[in-house]
Parts: C-alpha cells; structure tokens; sequence
C-alpha cells in the first residue's frame, strides 16, 4: 500500500460498517495505518452482559446496543473535537444506529463492507478467538439496513484481498 499523499486531507472519523465476518477489524486497521488515524474496534466496548448473550448465540436487542453506542459516539464526538482521525469498525447495522453515531455530520464518513452470505459465514466458520458465533450471521443479515445515497457511504464488496479493498477506501477518501 503506498501512503496517502500529504495533500489529501480524509474525514476526521470513518466508520468502517458490516456484519459479523465482512473484514470490518482487518480493514479498518489497515484503514487507519494509510491515513495515519487511530483505530478502535467497537467490539472492545461491549459491556461483559452482551458478550455473554452474544457468545450463548443470543443476538442483541436495542436496549442491550444503546449504552454501547452511546460510548462509541461520544469517542466520535471527541475525535471530531479534537480533530483527530479516527477509524471505528463498528457493525452499525441500523441506520438508526449510525445516525446515533454521527454519520449525518460533515466529519464522519461511512464506509459499507458488504458481501456474499455464504462467503461471510464460510469466514466466522474458520474465525477463532471470537466471541460472536457464525450462528448469529443470519440476525445481523436480517437486521441489516444498508446505507442509502443520503448516508454518503463508500461501497466496498468483501471479496477483494484487505489490501485492495483499503486501496479502494483510501481513494474515494482522499480525492
């Protein structure tokens, strides 16, 4: 991957959105070390009761997302005040979630990791380490609602190596 040119300036906080198995950690790390931002893996901040729901295969609700995602924007919020870049993988599957998160503001873009079923179930099959089953892929498929026009997202299709797909990301950004 060749570094971003010094004059391209990317939005202070991407959101590198999908469900379970669509690469949203890989790329948002690789994302984040092209533009020179931070990275932060949403999954972190899940409080120990969701992990436990979501490890006993129990898909999460939005009164179990909304402290959760109450945290995540206001990490936004404060990259966005301090001008900071930052890249968030973060499942957002709702667009009532990603407007929680800030995706309306000028700062924030969206980008949409999105793919195959089979090909993101065939990857939590082989994931290990993970606290969310592949057993969970059809709620989240279910629960997906893709980013409209209005959102501004960058569509990227799973497939392609992480590097390309980080190539691909970059050049919209950074235009």
């Amino acid at each position: 991957m060749r570094p971003v040119p010094p004059s391209a300036t990317p939005p202070d906080v991407v959101i590198v959105m999908g469900v379970a198995g669509s690469g949203k950690t890989v790329v948002g790390r690789m994302l984040a070390q092209q533009i020179g931002a931070e990275f932060v893996d949403a999954d972190d901040f899940h409080p120990p009761e969701n992990v436990a729901l979501m490890r006993r295969g129990i898909p999460l609700d939005d009164e179990h997302r909304g402290p959760w995602l109450d945290q995540l924007a206001g990490m936004i919020e404060s990259a966005i005040d301090a001008r900071r870049g930052l890249v968030m993988a973060c499942s957002a599957l709702r667009r009532s979630y990603r407007t929680r998160l800030g995706t309306g503001k000028p700062q924030v873009r969206l980008v949409h990791l999105d793919g195959d079923e089979a090909l993101l179930r065939e990857r939590l099959e082989q994931r290990t380490g993970h606290f969310m089953p592949a057993s969970l892929l059809a709620s989240q498929c279910a629960l997906l609602e893709r980013p409209e026009d209005d959102e501004r997202p960058i569509r990227v299709d799973i497939a392609p190596p992480p590097d390309i797909i980080v190539g691909t990301i970059t050049a919209v950004l950074c235009r």
